[in-house]
This record gives structure tokens, sequence and C-alpha cells, in this order.
């Protein structure tokens, strides 16, 4: 047995036996009577040797983030979160208040059905939350004080039976099937009563034109039954009965589809083997071969109204009003007088069958006027929540069945525990934000139902549900439920993190083992940032190591120059980076979480190479996936960020509400996050990211501002005011600064040895008013891809610079041409007069990733140095290559820096004479690279 299994099975079976008396309802404990932490910050694990500052202490100032978080806090202030909670609301069978949702995968319409819908409702509150605790702008505090609100109603209506939501009627109040509430209206098994001959009359209202939703269905299965459908696969209405199914319906079609949002009038006449349909009074169609009638199907158990006996179909959304149901077929002018009274006020009378009028105006259920007091009753169609913490946007059907399947169809079960995720992470942060214990009383109940479902699950179900691809995704809900635990105290809570192990994947990674090859990314990603919170709060060390282990072979073996990595959301073999280009690659949720795990990582182990990655990523991927625009009704964010040649980002994608745009809201509005930490026993300042930024560090009484416009700008200021501390100063070195990192403090040089890829430790006593000022100069450079060498990313200090051209094949491009002794690039460029971090080059404008254009631009090159050239001089010789690839150019080059021309022209002598007697060179080539790198100029 694996031993991992059997530790989570033994504390599952412990923690059940505490427990299980409170599962039921009426034993429910909110969260609230639990809560040990009710302020606006986790605790700190002891675990982490460094520890962040929260948002609310790092103000963020003017540069480039603030100018992308600007625009994403204009579609905050402006998005109307009732259209979020619509589907929620929905769901639950309350008013919807006429808001639209959000669409896309927020919308019944949208892809896999809306399967994924309210994940981007976790999403928002996340964003509101930070969004928030960065600005301290009060609209963002009362929009979600109204988001919690409402989720509040609608787990208090999910935990009830439905109840009528009243409308005005055709004539008094009318019965509202809210699309996507799973509401239909149950009448008694002898509603028919046997009768030879009947008449159905119904007032109905449509919000949506489904086609065969019912608006009534009597039958026992799709074999017997009798049905009144508002739009048929034509788009008009159908009746039909029949008693062998589909193939052996007799029926009658209508001529014209009904409007939607307006009233209209339904109704059938049955007997003597004629059959009429009318609508709104009119005789639409008849048949007199009708042979059938409710005498003939017997006594049925499913009469519904709104609901098909076949499930696939799609519930009635819209209005009911007035329902009769007549044991004789009325005349056409019985029927044109139901068109402007209610039936009790004309010569036909209520129906002596059944008779609805709907003027009930609360409850679920509704009185019979027939005399037969056959009372109907409001129902869901998948009954209740398995436990009273339950919430979402749709029902629980999708968790119940992710049980039984055994592989992924997203059109059935599209991620439940993953949409889960994001709806607790939401609720979290929102209590963080504003100490609101009903968000915390709404996540810690979504644990406790979490737990009664997986807790009784075998532990080869769960390893199954995990790792089916799209259907068991559940992103980031081990680290959402292991913070729940912190605040909560619940012992299940843990043990609930722990279910979420999909022991295959952390086995494997913990051994070192290489498995990521064919795996989904973005589902698999979180998982590690989950591994590191359980070894927080278990201190099991496989988890620490599967994550560690997992990153390095991410970084830099599945990366991509701009720090994304996927194509097509998946990986592919580790070093096949070149070969995987294309349209679809870097996704950008893949970014996001990647971030996450490179900075939990750092707060258990101080390399540099994580904060490396998140400059990287954060610089490039995450500030470029925000288009340069604002819009109340869109975040403008991509989903895939196509690295193929003359890509065209695509900040609308998909048909919106997607992941990637809920995770680029989120990113926009914590850019400041890890700029600054701090060691555990406060020591120790880390200086991660060159931002302008304020630090209010209370614990030490100082503040520190960092004034730059990075990366416009090749360095920063850095001012303590305030007051007096003693503690280091680390900055990091970026393992791209390989030249003229310097750091002075009151104008003083500080000496010491600077180490690309570490962190420079200043160690004083500081008091109000010192100015440390870092020198951080650019080189241009390449990074080679690891399959095609020649596949190269331009990078300017942490900068990737795109080529825009509307080319789509690769920009050949020649970079030694001018290469300065110190080995930069850059001289072979030319700069942009007044547009910084802008060169041409052959024509072609170069520009920062990061600026969210659409523009088509070239993130990787294809490097061609045909002829040797120095100093802008032409030897007019050809380069020569190795076997290998490496030429003659790359590997005088590969020596840099030069101290003087002359040590340059001293080395182009050794390399050529070596490449001479290896047969690689002529001599008199040779002497005309040396002749020429002797003539030529250099920058220094």
């Amino acid at each position: 047995m694996n031993p991992a299994l059997s530790r989570r099975g033994l504390l599952r079976t412990a923690v059940l036996a505490a427990a299980a008396p409170t599962l039921g309802l009426a034993a429910f404990r909110p969260a609230r009577a639990a809560a040990r932490n009710t302020t606006g910050a986790l605790p700190a694990p002891s675990a982490w040797t460094v520890r962040p500052f929260e948002l609310n202490e790092v103000r963020l100032g003017s540069g480039i983030f603030s100018a992308k978080r600007r625009l994403m806090l204009d579609h905050a202030r402006g998005y109307d979160v009732n259209r979020l909670l619509q589907v929620f609301r929905a769901n639950a069978g309350l008013p919807t208040g006429g808001a639209v949702a959000p669409g896309g995968w927020e919308g019944l319409d949208g892809e896999a059905n809306g399967n994924l819908r309210g994940h981007y409702t976790g999403h928002f509150l996340t964003m509101l939350s930070q969004a928030y605790a960065g600005t301290g702008d009060t609209v963002h505090a009362d929009k979600i004080r109204r988001m919690i609100g409402a989720l509040t109603d609608v787990r208090e209506a999910l935990r009830r039976e439905p109840r009528m939501l009243s409308v005005p009627g055709k004539f008094g109040t009318a019965q509202d099937n809210v699309r996507g509430s799973h509401q239909y209206v149950d009448l008694p098994d002898t509603v028919l009563g046997g009768a030879s001959a009947i008449t159905v009359s119904a007032w109905v209202k449509p919000t949506h034109a489904d086609d065969w939703a019912r608006v009534l269905d009597f039958g026992d299965d799709t074999t017997r039954y009798m049905y009144l459908a508002a739009r048929n696969g034509s788009g008009v209405p159908r009746f039909a009965v029949t008693t062998t199914g589909a193939s052996g319906e007799q029926a009658l079609n209508g001529d014209a589809a009904l409007p939607v949002d307006q009233w209209s009038h339904l109704a059938v006449t049955l007997g003597g083997g004629t059959g009429t349909l009318y609508v709104n009074g009119r005789a639409v169609a008849r048949n007199t071969s009708m042979s059938l009638t409710p005498a003939a199907l017997g006594a049925l158990t499913n009469n519904w109204l709104g609901r098909s006996n076949y499930a696939s179909d799609p519930l009635f959304a819209g209005a009911f009003d007035e329902f009769n149901l007549w044991s004789r077929a009325l005349t056409a002018a019985e029927i044109t007088s139901l068109q402007g009274s209610r039936a009790q006020d004309t010569a036909a009378g209520r129906g002596d069958l059944a008779s609805y009028d709907f003027y009930e105006i609360s409850g679920g259920n509704f009185a019979d006027g027939s005399g037969r007091d056959l009372t109907a009753t409001l129902r869901r169609t998948w009954g209740a929540p398995s436990h009273p913490g339950f919430l979402a946007a749709y029902p629980e059907t999708q968790f119940i069945e992710l049980e039984s399947m055994t592989s992924g169809d997203y059109n059935r079960v599209w991620a439940p525990y993953y949409t889960a995720h994001k709806i607790l992470r939401g609720l979290l942060d929102a209590h963080l934000a504003l100490g609101d214990n009903r968000a915390l009383d709404l996540a810690s109940g979504m644990c406790d139902w979490m737990y009664s479902r997986l807790s009784k699950l075998p532990d080869a179900t769960l390893q199954r549900m995990w790792g089916i691809f799209s259907s068991g995704e559940f992103g980031g809900i081990v680290e959402a439920i292991t913070d729940a635990h912190a605040l909560t105290g619940k012992p299940e809570h843990l043990a609930l993190a722990r279910l979420f192990d999909l022991d295959r994947l952390i086995d494997a990674c913990a051994a070192g083992t290489d498995v990521l090859d064919g795996l989904h990314a973005n589902q698999h990603i979180p998982i590690f940032t989950g591994c590191l919170r359980l070894y927080d709060a278990t201190g099991e060390q496989r988890y620490l190591t599967a994550a560690r282990n997992f990153w390095g072979m991410v970084v830099p073996h599945r990366m991509y120059g701009i720090g994304g990595t996927s194509a097509g959301e998946f990986w592919k073999a580790p070093d096949v980076v070149a070969g995987t280009i294309g349209a679809t690659t870097a996704e950008t949720c893949c970014a996001y979480n990647m971030l996450k795990l490179s900075r939990a990582l750092f707060f258990h182990e101080q390399d540099p190479k994580y904060m490396d990655y998140y400059e990287r990523t954060l610089f490039n991927q995450i500030l470029g996936s925000k288009q340069d625009r604002a819009d109340a009704e869109k975040p403008l964010v991509t989903y895939f960020i196509g690295l193929e040649p003359g890509h065209v980002r695509d900040y609308t994608p998909k048909q919106g509400t997607t992941c990637c745009e809920g995770t680029g809201m989120e990113s926009a509005t914590k850019y400041q996050d890890s700029v600054f930490f701090q060691r555990a026993d406060g020591g120790a300042l880390y200086v991660n990211l060159y931002s302008p930024t304020t630090l209010t560090w209370a614990a030490k009484g100082v503040t520190v501002t960092q004034t730059t416009d990075f990366p416009r700008e090749q360095g920063t200021t850095i001012t303590v005011s305030g007051g007096s501390a003693a503690f280091e100063l680390k900055l990091r070195v970026p393992s791209w600064a390989t030249a003229g990192f310097e750091v002075t403090v009151n104008g003083g040089a500080v000496g010491g040895s600077v180490v690309p890829g570490s962190y420079f430790t200043v160690n004083r006593s500081w008091r109000d008013g010192d100015v440390v000022r870092v020198s951080l100069p650019f080189r241009l450079r390449v990074e080679k891809t690891p399959d095609d060498p020649l596949l190269q990313a331009v990078f300017l200090g942490p900068i990737n610079l795109v080529g825009r051209k509307s080319a789509t094949t690769h920009l050949q491009v020649g970079l030694y041409r001018n290469a300065a002794l110190s080995g930069d690039l850059l001289p072979s460029l030319t700069p942009v007069a007044g547009k910084p971090l802008h060169y041409t080059l052959d024509g072609v404008e170069y520009a920062p990733f990061h600026e969210g254009t659409e523009d088509p631009t070239h993130a990787y090159v294809r490097r061609a140095e045909p002829r040797v050239l120095f100093g802008g001089t032409d030897s007019t010789v050809a380069n020569p290559a190795q076997p290998d690839g490496t030429t003659l150019l790359d590997e005088i080059w590969a020596a840099a820096p030069f101290a003087s021309k002359g040590a340059l022209v001293t080395h182009v002598r050794s390399t050529v004479n070596a490449w001479v007697s290896a047969g690689l060179l002529g001599q008199a080539d040779a002497q005309k690279v040396v002749a020429t790198a002797q003539n030529a100029s250099y920058v220094a």
C-alpha cells in the first residue's frame, strides 16, 4: 500500500470519528463559532524563513505597473457585480433583478454549457479584495460586502426547499422559472384521472428560446408520455402523445415561434380522435388521426410543468400563469373566451382535472382550484444539497457525477472542484481584506461540505478522480483549504486538504522522476503550491521535495523566454521549446501559477533563482498579457500568448470570462506583492524587484521607499525614513546583471563581492533620510532555445524585446555587427527617439514585450551571422561554423568582456589560428578577419 495513502486514510478515519456528529443540518456548526483568527492576515507558518508583507503595507508608485493596474481598477469599478451573482441566484431560485449573466464560461450558452460558472465570481472577489488592500478605495469594499451578502442569501436558499418566485402575470401573479434554477412544478400522480378527452390551457412567458423546453410533460419515462413544448426542433410549439416512444408520437405542430418575453396562450383539445393546437386563441394545427388519449397512458408518475421526461432536454425558462386541465375538449369559442379573462370568469370555468392560478406569493406549494385538491409542489431536478455548507452556481450533480467518471468529458462535468476553489479563495480573500466573518462562514461551510463528500470515498476513487483531465482539475484548492484551516482550526479542514493528493505525480516528483510529458500544465502546477502549504501544516518532507523538484522540471526545461510554459495547454518533453512554438503557447494561467509557486518556494529557501524567474515572468508575460486600454465590460487579458512569428495577441479570448481573464484580474491588482520580503526574525529586508513602491514596515518603525522608473531606468533609489532601525538590506543582483552592478549609501560606494544571481547585503543601523542608490546597467543578450540554438529570444536586461512585423516567418537577425568590447550587443541596434526601450534593426522596430498592443510580434528571431563583422566593418569573410553549430563569432564573443581593443584583437588572432589549424578557416580569410578586428572602432 502506498504510504501516503495509508497516512491519509488514518488521518481521515480519526477525523471522521471525531466529526461524525457534526455533519447533519441540525448540528451544522458555522465557521464564526470556531474561527481562531478574524483579522486581516493569515498567520505566517513557522516553516517560512522569509515572510511577505501584506498588500496594504506596500504602496505602488507611478510606473508601468501602476498604469496597468489603473486599467484593471477601472474595470473593477465599472462592472456590475449583479451580473456575476446572477448565476448563483438563479441556481438558488432567487430573483436575479433582470441582471444578465456574463456569458462565455459563465453562461449557459457558453463553452460546455457553462459548466464552469461561478469560477469568475471567485476571481472577481479576489481582485476586489486585492484592489481594496492596495488602494484603500471603498468602492471595492462596498462591492465585496454586497457580493458576500448575496452569496449568504444564496446558501440559505439552497438549504431550504425551493420557494415560489412571484412575478406579475397575465391576470395576477405568476410563477417564474429563472433560467438556470433547475426548478419545475410537480403535479400529483392522479392529475389526468384516466380521462378519455382533455383540454390543456396555459399562459406562458418564455424568457429564452430553448428547443424542446416543456410547458408540461406527463409520463413515466421516454416511452409513455404526453407533452406540450413551447418549441420543437423547428422552433414552434408542439403537442404529442405516445405509448411507444418518440417514433410513435401522435403530434400537433404550430406554425410560428412563440415570442420571447411576451405572454402567450397555448391550448390543446383532444377527444374523439381529433386534436387541435391553439396559440393565442387561433387554431394553428389539427390532427384527425389522434387515437391516443390520457386514458391510454394509464397512471403516470412524472407529471411536470417545465420539465421533460427526456433528461437532456432543457427546463422551461420563463413564467407560468393560470394552468388548467379539463376532462373534455373545449369548443373553439371557449378557447377564445380564455384570451381575455381568467378561466373562472368564462363559460369554460376552471379546469375540472386541475387548475392552478399561481396566486400564491410565497412558499413552494400551489393550490388546486379544480375541487380535487391536487396540490402542486415546486421542486429542484437535483433535489437538495448533501450538506448545508454547499455553495455553487450550479447543482451538486457535477460533483456527484465526477465520483463515477473514468475519463474526462467537460460537457458533462467540467472541473467542479476547480470552480469550488475559485469561490473558496475569493471568500477567504474577502474575509482577509475586510474582516467580514460572513465570508469566513461561507468558506468554512464549503470546506465542511467538501469534507462530508470526499472523506467517504475510497482512496482509489480519489486518485482516479484527480487524475482525470479537465473534469478532475481542482486548481489551487489545497492551498485555499489549508489557509482556511489556519483560520478556523478545524482538524477536518486539514484532513480535507490531504484528500486531494495526486500521489502518483507527487511521489514521482519527490523522487526526481520527470513525468510531465503529456500532462495538462495548468491542471498540475497549483498542486505543488498546495504541497508547500501542506508541508507548512504537516512538516512532511515529501511535499517540499516534490514542489522543489517539480519547479526544476519546468524552469528552464519547459519555459519560454517570457517565463510562460505549455503548448496548447499541455507539456511536451523537456528541452523541447522551439519545437512547441505556435499560436497557443504560454497559457497565461500557467504563468500566474508558476509565480505563486516560485514565491512560495522562496519563503522556504531563499534561492535567488526563484526571484529571477519571478522578475522574468512578471515583467514580460504577466505585464504583456494585459492590454493597454480600459474596458468596463472586459478585463482585456490574453488566454494564450502565441509565440509564433507575427502573432497578434487576443485580449478578448474565446467567449469571455475564461480562467486566464480571471487570473489576469488578480495579477493586475497584486503587482507589488513580492517587491519586499522580510526575514522571519525581522533582521533582514529583501528587495526582490526593482519597482516604484513604498513599504510601511511597522515592526521596525520605518518607511522604505523605492523611487525608480525601472525598467525604463536602469537602477533605483531606496530611501529609509520615519525612524532608525538595524537590519540587513538584501538587494537582488539579477542573473542578467553581469557587469556594472553598484551600490552606494548616502553617496559612498559600498564594497563587497557582486555575484549575478545572488543577493548583495548592506548591513547597518539605518537612520531617517539614508539613501541607497543601486545601479543595474542593462545589456543586450540572447537566450537560445535548447532544441534549436539559432532560434533565440532577445533581451535587454530583464525585458524581452519583440520585433513588430507582420511577417509570419522568423526574422533573420545579426547582432555581432557592432558588439561592444564588454560583449554587449546593444550597439548593433538603433534607439528610437522619445520611446524608451524601443530600437530598430534592419528596418524593424523592437519593443518591450510588456506593452499590451495589438501589433504583430516576433518574440523569437532566427540568428543569422553570415559574415564576420567587427565594429560595423565587414571583413567579407563567411562566418564558419563547427559541426555543433558554434560559429567563429560565437567563440570570439564568448570570451567577452575585453579590457581593451588590443585584448580583443589578441583573442581574435588566437581563435582564428586555432580554426585554421582545425581546417575550419583558410589562412587568407584568417588574415582578413584579424585585419578587420584591428581596424574597427568599438563601443566600450
